[in-house]
């Protein structure tokens, strides 16, 4: 995750000495993706292997010119994730750069310490893991079960930075850039009490960190076993969900036949009507916490450019808390009905 963030060791123009040159310590890139994925990605993407490195640059340029002070991680890999998930639009995917780094300068409840250790107990809870088989599209299935988290034990944030480091952990993947994950969130047992825990001003962030302000491509979300809250709970969700997100949400039910046209059996758990065992958390556990290096690089005191302008902040303060807010309280009789 860390990289040299020192613009003035790039060369944004033409006839300047090569990247190489100036910056000898910079990993050189080494494509992984199989033949099959190159040819996806260039469908699906727009990523041509023969201008990738081009496209990089052009990237790189453009955050040394407009944002000198961000402070990112420069190198190819790193930067290939925003392209990716901007189908290789330099304009958007400079805009969800920095989105990324504002995200973890203006919620320091999240980003703060944020690496595997700190958040060993949600891990343990088994509120988020990973499927250990990907599905036929090649997407890692991210489970999430928010009635394994007892509130009175740890904040919602908490639960928060486990899904992003979860997240952040699978990006390293480019197959994963290429093919975007599968949410698989499991309500049984959500009770009105914890759902009033995710009011408008969490939701409006996390939904903004995960449509704008990540380099991930995010499929499929799956809602399984939703109680009647549970519509409560998408009234609160649905207005900061841009309309395709919201149209790949897919609410089963105890239907577990409707979750298998979406997600086969084959990669599914016994508990979710499948054939692959028990769900074991223990592995994705091992994995991240074994990962401890990859998250030293703490983001969360980064200083954007004095002059970045209020819309690339995702999170414009204590004006859109007290709104949302004002719009929880409005919530609460809807939630209440719903129950």
């Amino acid at each position: 995750m860390s990289g040299d963030s020192d613009c003035t060791r790039t060369s944004p123009s033409a006839g300047s000495p090569s990247d190489s040159e100036l910056l000898p310590d910079r990993p050189k890139y080494v494509c992984s993706l199989s033949p099959d994925l190159v040819t996806k990605a260039r469908e699906e993407l727009q990523e041509k292997p023969e201008w990738r490195l081009r496209d990089v640059q052009a990237l790189r340029d453009m955050v040394c010119k407009d944002y000198p002070s961000l402070g990112t991680c420069l190198d190819d890999a790193f930067l290939l994730r925003f392209l990716r998930a901007r189908k290789f639009d330099y304009d958007r995917a400079l805009q969800l750069l920095v989105n990324y780094h504002t995200c973890r300068r203006t919620w320091p409840e999240v980003f703060s310490n944020l690496k595997p250790s700190a958040i060993k107990p949600v891990l343990e809870s088994g509120f988020v893991t990973v499927l250990p088989h990907r599905d036929p599209q090649g997407r890692h299935v991210v489970c999430i079960r928010p009635d394994r988290w007892t509130p009175s034990n740890y904040p919602i944030t908490e639960n928060i930075r486990a899904i992003y480091l979860t997240l952040e952990k699978l990006i390293q993947s480019e197959e994963t850039q290429v093919n975007g994950i599968v949410i698989l969130a499991d309500y049984k047992g959500v009770s009105l009490s914890k759902a009033s825990h995710f009011g408008p001003f969490v939701a409006k962030k996390v939904i903004g960190i995960l449509q704008d302000g990540f380099p991930i491509r995010i499929k499929a979300v799956n809602i399984i076993n939703e109680p009647r809250i549970f519509k409560g709970i998408f009234a609160i969700i649905k207005p900061f969900l841009k309309e395709k997100i919201a149209n790949r949400f897919f609410l089963h039910g105890c239907d577990l036949n409707s979750l298998h046209q979406n997600i086969p059996p084959v990669i599914l758990p016994e508990e979710y009507g499948g054939t692959a065992g028990k769900l074991d958390i223990s592995a994705w556990n091992e994995l991240l916490l074994a990962s401890e290096e990859d998250f030293l690089h703490d983001f969360s005191e980064l200083v954007l450019p004095c002059d970045s302008s209020p819309h690339d902040l995702l999170v414009s303060g204590d004006a859109d808390e007290k709104q949302c807010d004002d719009s929880l309280r409005g919530m609460k009789p809807q939630l209440y009905y719903c129950y």
